[in-house]
């Protein structure tokens, strides 16, 4: 699948003129006012109108969770968001069934923890949220299951010895994938960082993910080849240093545009 250039305009038109890494400075929130994530009717007289429906159904959706006992006012907004989402998905759980999240909902659940600490209004939050997952799966479903032999093909070709010891000691098979490919480093990597990746994720790019994940194993190469046991690498890799993250995350663009030009690339 390949990125559709106007939802990229800021990477197109940045590097065109020549400041490449400028649109980087922009906020996640910038971009979805430019409405990547289908959220507003084309026309902008509508947008009120919409808006006003979206809060009326918010708030009979969430009506509804309390009256069937699924949520209360104690019940923390990330998981009032995923009874709202399974709700409106027709996936919603009998009452007695509920147990504790499994892997798809705790992916649901960093997304939302993540987007929480981005977006104020708890109604906005939940749409974001929303539309963000569903766009998602939608549009790299069937990309996310290869995206770890991606990186082993760039870990080859960046640093082939470290790539060597992370087969020979089991580790390669048991880096943290879901963390960052399922949950797009929500809970990985703080606030600051997180929104430049979602900001290629949203317009239309998984394929950051993969570069992202490459800086994070290059960063801290020295480190990794001394750790010998699986678990250690994958403790490691889920408790990064949060200090040098948008270092990280800047050389992660610089790659994703060594090994695929321009941002107008395949998935």
């Amino acid at each position: 699948m390949a990125d559709d250039p106007q939802r990229n305009f800021r990477s197109s038109y940045y590097e065109k003129v020549g400041f490449r890494g400028v649109e980087e400075k922009k906020s996640l929130e910038i971009l979805l006012k430019d409405n990547p994530l289908g959220m507003l009717p084309p026309h902008s007289d509508s947008h009120t109108m919409v808006g006003g429906y979206r809060k009326e159904q918010y708030h009979d959706i969430l009506e509804a969770l309390e009256v069937m006992r699924y949520v209360n006012s104690s019940t923390p907004c990330t998981h009032v968001y995923l009874r709202m989402f399974q709700l409106e998905s027709q996936v919603l759980p009998r009452c007695s069934e509920i147990s504790a999240p499994d892997e798809e909902n705790e992916d649901f659940l960093s997304i939302s923890r993540a987007m929480e600490e981005i977006v104020d209004d708890p109604i906005d939050c939940y749409w974001l949220i929303k539309c963000f997952v569903n766009q998602f799966h939608t549009k790299f479903g069937d990309s996310i299951p290869h995206l770890p032999k991606s990186l082993e093909h760039y870990l080859s070709q960046e640093e082939p010895r470290l790539l060597k010891h992370l087969k020979n000691t089991g580790a390669l098979a048991q880096l943290p994938y879901s963390l960052w490919f399922r949950r797009c480093f929500a809970g990985c990597l703080p606030e600051s960082s997180l929104q430049r990746v979602w900001d290629k994720v949203i317009s239309g790019s998984c394929k950051i993910l993969v570069f992202v994940a490459l800086e994070i194993l290059l960063s801290y190469k020295i480190m990794l080849l001394g750790i010998t046991r699986p678990e250690g690498v994958v403790r490691f890799l889920c408790n990064i240093p949060q200090e040098n993250t948008d270092a990280i995350v800047t050389k992660a663009i610089e790659l994703w545009y060594k090994y695929c030009g321009t941002p107008m690339h395949a998935v």
